[in-house]
This record gives structure tokens, C-alpha cells and sequence, in this order.
């Protein structure tokens, strides 16, 4: 009879129609859920099948309590992930281990922590951990972005599933000798010190006592002297303005790559400036420390030029997080190659790049006679020793007046500026 049943009568399979045992996978299938759970004994191995009201199925072994001789359960998995054939595998371990005097419920409770403990022990988890205490300690988007990327592209790749205790000088000399002959000797740095704060976190922790990566500059590759970021001089500004007038980028693309130049930003400052930290009415661009490469927030003063070009991009990106919106959560802003590509747009690849901009300014605001101190703070440089940490001053009203004087500046480099003009703009220096 129970041959016959047919498709449809399968699916309302109830436990009074079962004739036969160990059950089918048919039957096992289309027993349908009643008000309360039930177990139905499969037939063979103490293994019984167990449906729940919600309709989730599941297996387990019935067996007595190596403490005290007490019958309980242990849970084999569920259906239809575990098959009837893996079940009895999973009953006939249990049976064995009875059979050694071994308890399977307390065995398998002692495995997954084990597991649990094993897995929370790895550079990945500890990694893992690290990057979060990052996260709620206030660092910015851009650094967790970066710190991510390198985490993902390079240090998981080849320490992400070993011990932390078990990590060796030897690997983390492998890994950035590995990133060093690529010659990414600025990633190679920064992952040295990413190295030496995940270790040291974890020895805080107790899960290791020594920090393998310590010692390691010693063996660093010495990088080439470093290259100055393309960038233009004052006599080729009055072409390049022009060329921006007729630039054929979006509107968000050219707005970044002009905020660069009129604020002598980092590119990355600049893509990743959220509208909450900007005050057009106050003509200001408030930037938080975790955000900067300084151990204080900084105020960047803005040229009229650059607040007339960010109402008018607030309308187009003013519901954002970001002045510069990507596409999609995996961009969540534009990226660091927009800003070079807009450059490149107008014939000037190669010739320039968004990190020269702050070049550009450096040099020709110094050449004009401005105040080194005022440059370099709104270059956002630390300036080192005692003078670094003492100097706080902001210099607000006077990066003001040179930042609105360097827009300007370029404005009538661009228009062909007078000597007349070159006088008067010579009067204001300083001033």
C-alpha cells in the first residue's frame, strides 16, 4: 500500500500513515508538523527524526549519560542538510565513543569550543578585532577603507588563518619582503605598524607574549628617494585655468578636483568631506583630527570661488553623506583616480595629479612671500619637535585672507593678469 502512495498524498503525509521503518526519505520529506514537536523513531541506531510546528526538521540520538546512566538526546543535525546516511554515520561516532567511556554530548560541547577558541585565536579574528576598536575609537572612513583594503589584498592572505601565537618573525619578514618587491614601500611601512598594533593588542589580551613584529625595520628594503607629486608652476597656471573653464567632467568629478586646488586639501580629505562638516555660511570646512594627519582638528578656510561651486553641487549631492558619492555601498565615494582623470581630461596627464595641487600651492604662495607657518598649517603638516607641540594655533583670519588671495591669484592668471594687478596683489601679501 505504502508503495502506491502518490505525490499529492505524500504531501500530507501525517504520522499515522508511516508502515514502514527505517523511514523514506519520502516519508521523511512530506510528514507534516503538528501543534506540538514530535519524534518518530527512524527505525534502526536510536536515531529518531524530530519535526518542530514550524515545519524544521531535525535528528537525534537517543543514548544513556556516561555521568549517572540517564537517558537524554544528542542532536545530529538537521534535515535535509544531514541525508538518513549521515546521521547513522554521525549516531555510529557516538556509539563508538560510548563505548570508550566517552559522554558525546559533553565530547561535542568540548569540540565546538575548542573550535570556537581556535578560530577566535587567529590573525584574522584578531585582526578582525583590532580594526573595530579603530572604528569605535572614531577613525575615519578613508583610514578604514585603506586599512581594509590591505588587510583584505595582502596581511589575511598570509597570516590570516594562523595563530596568533604561532606567528613568527619569519612570517611577517616573508609578508613584507612580499609587498617590497612589488615595490610598494609606503604599503610595506604602514604594514609594519598595522603588524606591530595587532600583536601588541593580542598580547594584551594573553593570547601571545612577544610581538613578531618588532625588529623588522632593521631588515626593511630602503626605498627609492621619493618623488615629487606632478605639478605646475606659476607660468604654466594661466594655460591650465583656461583648460579647466572648457573641462569636460561631470560636475561632481571637476568640484572634488577644484577643491583640491583651492584648499590645498589631501585628494583623500577631499573625496571623503561630508556635508556636515561644512558651514557655507561661515565660508568653513570643519575637518576632525581622526580624520587628519595632525593631533588636532583644523579649520580650512573657503574662497568664495570654492563656496559658490559647493551650493551649486549641493544641489546635486546635497541629500549624500558625501560631497562626492560613488555607486553603491562598495564606493561609497568617487575614486582616487577621478580627481587625476580630470587632469588628464583637459591635457595635463602626467603634468599633474590632485596630491600636486598642494605642491602647487605650496610653491607659489612661498614664492609670493607668505607666512611659512600659515602655509604649512593649511598644508595640515605637523610640524615636529617642541614647536609641533606647543604651536596650536590655528591662524584662521590669516589662511583666510591667503586662501581667498590664492584663488583670486589664479582667477587672474587665468583671466591675463596686469601688472597692475600683480602690484595690487603683491600689496596684499601678508596684509
Amino acid at each position: 500500500m505504502f508503495a502506491k502512495i502518490t505525490n499529492s498524498a505524500i504531501q500530507e503525509l501525517k504520522r499515522s500513515d508511516i508502515k514502514r521503518r527505517p523511514l523514506a526519505d519520502t516519508v521523511l520529506s512530506s510528514l507534516e508538523p503538528e501543534s506540538k514537536e514530535y519524534r518518530e523513531t527512524y527505525g534502526i541506531d536510536r536515531i529518531y527524526f524530530v519535526v518542530s510546528p514550524n515545519g524544521r526538521k531535525r535528528w537525534e540520538f537517543r543514548y544513556k549519560r556516561v555521568a549517572d546512566g540517564k537517558w537524554t538526546w544528542l542532536g545530529l543535525g538537521g534535515y535535509p542538510e544531514y541525508s538518513a546516511k549521515r546521521a547513522r554515520e554521525k549516531a555510529s561516532q557516538a556509539s563508538a565513543l560510548l563505548e570508550q567511556g566517552i559522554d558525546p554530548g559533553n565530547h561535542k560541547q568540548a569540540v565546538k569550543k575548542a573550535v570556537e577558541a581556535a578560530t577566535a585565536s587567529t590573525f584574522r579574528a584578531v585582526a578582525t578585532a583590532w580594526l573595530e576598536k579603530k572604528e569605535r575609537d572614531g577613525r575615519s572612513a578613508s583610514t578604514l577603507d585603506k586599512i581594509t583594503t590591505y588587510l583584505d589584498k595582502d596581511i589575511s592572505p598570509a597570516l590570516g588563518d594562523l595563530q596568533v601565537s604561532a606567528i613568527t618573525r619569519r612570517h611577517c619578514a616573508d609578508l613584507l619582503a612580499s609587498i617590497e618587491a612589488r615595490e610598494a614601500f609606503n604599503v610595506a611601512k604602514k604594514t609594519r605598524g598595522w603588524l606591530k598594533e595587532i600583536f601588541s593588542q593580542a598580547i594584551a589580551k594573553g593570547m601571545m607574549e612577544y610581538n613578531p613584529a618588532s625588529e623588522l625595520l632593521v631588515i626593511a628594503a630602503q626605498a627609492p628617494a621619493t618623488k615629487q607629486y606632478p605639478h605646475l608652476l606659476e607660468d604654466e597656471l594661466p594655460d591650465f585655468m583656461r583648460a579647466m573653464q572648457r573641462s569636460p567632467s561631470r560636475l561632481i568629478a571637476r568640484a572634488a578636483a577644484m577643491l583640491t586646488l583651492w584648499t590645498a586639501s589631501r585628494p583623500g580629505m577631499a573625496r571623503w568631506a561630508e556635508w556636515t562638516d561644512f558651514d557655507l555660511e561661515a565660508s568653513v570646512w570643519s575637518v576632525s583630527a581622526a580624520k587628519m594627519k595632525m593631533d588636532r582638528d583644523i579649520m580650512i578656510p573657503l574662497p568664495k570661488q570654492a563656496v559658490t561651486a559647493l551650493r551649486d553641487l549641493h544641489e546635486l549631492t546635497g541629500r549624500s553623506r558625501y560631497l562626492f558619492p560613488g555607486n553603491g555601498h562598495a564606493n561609497p565615494v568617487i575614486s582616487e583616480n577621478t580627481i587625476n582623470k580630470v587632469f588628464a581630461l583637459v591635457g595635463y596627464k602626467g603634468r599633474l595629479v590632485g596630491h600636486g595641487t598642494r605642491h602647487t600651492a605650496s610653491t607659489l604662495l612661498r614664492e609670493h612671500g607668505w607666512e611659512k607657518d600659515h602655509i604649512e598649517m593649511q598644508l595640515a603638516h605637523k610640524e615636529g619637535g617642541i614647536s609641533g607641540v606647543y604651536n596650536k594655533a590655528k591662524y584662521l583670519a590669516q589662511r583666510r585672507h591667503m586662501m581667498q588671495w590664492y584663488a583670486d591669484y589664479l582667477d587672474a592668471l587665468r583671466d591675463g593678469v596686469t601688472e597692475v594687478q600683480r602690484a595690487e596683489f603683491k600689496l596684499k601679501v601678508n596684509g
